[in-house]
């Protein structure tokens, strides 16, 4: 799973991975978009949807309010069922697009931890 979220995740400019708390964590410019996510023992995927839309993605089960950063707009999609990784490519996406700073403030190669 962390394998198929890292090629997603580092396909957009200047995406970078890292480690925060223990658990796979991408970021654009020091800012977190997605995080592979371990907790109270179940695993999610972490992204940023805005608070705007968030209670579209609440209302769905596979969704909860992601602990911690979900007043901010975080959602964590369950991983406990069958994953769609084109709906994941979007999401994580839509969040590294919430978060991105201007194109040309953008390093200009990938990293990777």
């Amino acid at each position: 799973m962390v394998e198929r979220l890292r090629k997603i995740c580092l396909a957009l400019p200047g995406a970078a991975e890292t480690v925060t708390f223990g658990h796979p964590t991408f970021q654009v410019a020091g800012k977190t978009f997605c995080v592979l996510d371990v907790y109270k023992g179940e695993t999610a995927i972490a992204i940023n949807v805005g608070r705007t839309i968030q209670g579209v993605f609440l209302n769905d089960p596979r969704f909860y309010m992601t602990p911690y950063t979900g007043k901010h707009g975080w959602v964590s999609l369950r991983t406990d069922s069958k994953l769609n990784w084109n709906e994941i490519a979007e999401l994580a996406k839509g969040s590294y697009q919430i978060v991105s700073p201007a194109p040309s403030d953008l390093p200009k190669r990938q990293h990777r931890v």
